[in-house]
């Protein structure tokens, strides 16, 4: 051993280096941010507690159906369904407690046993027959909301002493400042939804459809079984959202949730979930439900605008997004 030897130079740290599959989720998260800066500046008292726990509270239904809209759409499939399960389950529910007198512990396993049923029919009809998502899911839009109407054309108000207590819970988070328990069932929803994909083989595989069927199935993946269980969760999601939605309106309606398929898609793209499939995280999803609920925030903060505002923004997120999503795909291939 030479006693001039040098020792050598003290391993470099690697540099951090930022991954870019999640640029989409940090430009959504980055969003969010400005735009409650923004209302924080602009309005006093935006930049409360409260406001913010109110976009959860008031988008709790949302943030439920748009955990399932954004499994359907990993795997490359789209569900026009979910507005019209909503309102079927609204109204299946106060006909059950106000009606049949039934009580609200057996009413509601009851219909979200309903809504899963009803997505896993559609799934399976998809899957079994190799049809369109879109065709399957719009004739069961047409068909749950038609169902709507043999039951009542007129709103059943849910009157039930317990349901009504239930839905007036709240529940202290700091100070003056509490959430309702259907926030509190989004948040858990995300929760699970968060490990369901990232955890566990039905998530991996969900992404694997999203990003080329063939290949899943050539690598001896359960597919069938997969595109059938996004539409079943989807349909469950679907389900526990009418439920929630009936704690915050306490009525059951044919018209209730018209158009909230198309709110809860805008949530998931505006989350960075790729339409194509294969790309996406439910983080970004309610980040995106949280914009959707800032923006009506913020117009009902100003007071001078018009609530098509809120359609308009969304409209030109929506293009933006897509840009990106495109920009992404290009540098990606």
């Amino acid at each position: 051993m030479s006693l001039d030897a040098t020792p050598a130079p003290p391993a470099r740290p690697a540099a951090w280096r930022f991954d870019r599959k999640y640029l989409p989720l940090a430009v959504t998260i980055s969003l969010f941010v400005a735009m409650a800066t923004m209302g924080s500046v602009s309005y006093t008292g935006f930049f409360s507690l409260q406001v913010f726990l109110n976009l959860l509270i008031d988008n709790a239904f949302l943030c439920i159906v748009a955990v399932g809209m954004t499994f359907v759409i990993l795997s490359g499939g789209i569900d026009l369904s979910v507005g019209s399960v909503i309102a079927l389950t609204t109204m299946v529910l106060a006909w059950a407690i106000e009606r049949q007198h039934w009580s609200p512990w057996v009413a509601i396993p009851l219909v979200l046993l309903m809504g899963t049923s009803f997505g896993a029919l559609m799934g399976f009809l998809i899957q079994r027959f190799r049809l369109q998502p879109f065709i399957v899911t719009l004739a069961g839009m047409f068909l749950a909301r038609g169902l709507c109407y043999l039951i009542s054309i007129d709103s059943i108000s849910i009157t039930e002493p317990g349901y009504s207590e239930l839905a007036q819970l709240r529940i202290p988070v700091w100070g003056d400042a509490s959430v309702s328990i259907g926030a509190v069932i989004a948040l858990g929803v995300v929760a699970i939804g968060i490990f369901v994909a990232h955890c566990t083989q039905f998530g991996r595989t969900v992404y694997a459809v999203g990003g080329s069927e063939h290949s899943a199935v050539l690598m001896g993946l359960p597919v069938r079984g997969t595109v059938i269980g996004v539409y079943t969760l989807s349909g469950f999601c679907s389900a526990l959202s009418g439920v929630v939605l009936t704690f915050y309106m306490l009525s059951g309606y044919g018209l209730h949730a018209v158009g909230l398929e198309l709110d809860a898609i805008a949530a998931v793209v505006i989350g960075g979930t790729l339409l194509t499939g294969g790309v996406g995280y439910l983080a970004g999803t309610l980040f995106g439900v949280l914009i959707l609920g800032v923006i009506q925030t913020l117009i009902m903060f100003d007071g001078t605008l018009s609530s098509w505002w809120t359609k308009i923004v969304i409209g030109a997120l929506l293009f933006a997004f897509c840009v990106l999503q495109r920009v992404f795909e290009s540098r990606k291939s």
